[in-house]
């Protein structure tokens, strides 16, 4: 392991001023992932700032109803919470969903927001990747005999790795706020401006600026009559990514659908917002069909590979399954 130095940060504005913007310096909280990636040799930050001792590890009501999360909220409290579990049921699902017993214990709500992806050629430094060292190349763009886990929507020709998480496709749905504290101050992103795809620079994963420090999620009120669910398709079923993964938030008026929300997981560099979909059902009944035309319709922008073609018929079931739990279950139940 490359020697760097450590500090601890007292709260946000001590963090960002310790950070300064250096490209050279990383945040440390849970450090699930980048522990991993320094001992891979992938990053070697010559300083690190522990942002795991702020004091944001509360979760507290908003003004409108909703709620506001501290980045240092563990994932295992953040699933647990009676709020959580009562107002956004989706977000526990994707949690309990991830990771093990032991890593949702470890790992922050900021810092999983901020994982980096899991594919081989990126975790791997004797091959080319263009997300690692730009303009090296994308091996998994020219290997199809390892393209399982690629991206089948929002790729490009300088990367085709997919957002490894959970949390965040459930925020996608659910169109959280992140707020974020930099040299500049506060600032508020929605959720679904802060992950990238990765056009001609896939070394970019968000839209945050070097030194800019996620200190809270924000969500809405919860939506009125609302079931939701988030289902996981992997190989296995603990410790696994998620080949594919969907979001889902649903409101029925007798056999009208009158609110849907989606998000993809699995599937592209960022959590994916599946728009079409929502338009094309909401207004409609639900009919497995309709859901199966308008999920094919999404996808039919999805670039794809022998190895992971699968992907699109594997989301498009997924989906419909999803919708069709919802709307089977009493509002306000998660599936």
């Amino acid at each position: 392991m490359n020697p760097f130095a450590y500090e601890r940060a007292t709260d946000p504005a001590d963090a960002v001023a310790r950070h300064g913007g250096d490209p050279d310096v990383a945040y440390v909280d849970g450090g699930s992932n980048l522990l991993d990636h320094l001992k891979l040799g992938i990053r070697t930050p010559s300083r690190l700032v522990d942002v795991g001792h702020l004091g944001l590890d509360e979760i507290t009501p908003t003004q409108d109803g909703g709620l506001r999360i501290g980045t240092n909220v563990r994932n295992s409290d953040l699933a647990a919470h009676p709020a959580i579990r009562r107002d956004h049921p989706l977000v526990a699902r994707a949690l309990l969903a991830g990771a093990s017993g032991q890593l949702r214990h470890q790992a922050s709500t900021g810092g999983n927001l901020l994982q980096r992806t899991r594919c081989v050629y990126f975790q791997d430094l004797t091959t080319p990747c263009n997300k690692r060292e730009p303009g090296t190349g994308c091996s998994a763009d020219h290997d199809e005999a390892r393209t399982r886990e690629n991206a089948v929507l929002g790729t490009s020709e300088h990367c085709v790795a997919v957002h490894p998480g959970d949390l965040a496709v459930a925020l996608r749905a659910l169109d959280a706020v992140v707020v974020v504290r930099g040299t500049g101050g506060e600032r508020r992103v929605p959720i679904g401006e802060l992950h990238r795809l990765p056009g001609d620079r896939p070394d970019l994963d968000t839209t945050l600026e070097h030194g800019e420090l996620i200190t809270a999620v924000e969500l809405a009120p919860p939506t009125p009559g609302a079931a939701a669910t988030y289902v996981k398709v992997r190989d296995r079923a603990s410790y696994a990514f998620a080949l594919v993964s969907v979001a889902a938030e649903l409101v029925t008026d007798g056999e009208t659908i009158s609110h849907l929300r989606l998000a993809w997981g699995g599937v592209a560099h960022a959590p994916w917002r599946p728009t079409g979909v929502e338009t094309a059902l909401v207004g409609g009944p639900v009919d497995t069909d309709a859901v199966l035309a308008a999920c094919e319709e999404e996808l039919g922008q999805a670039r794809t590979w022998p190895g992971n073609a699968f992907k699109v018929p594997l989301l498009t079931r997924t989906t419909a399954h999803a919708i069709e739990q919802l709307a089977t279950r009493p509002a306000g139940a998660a599936a």
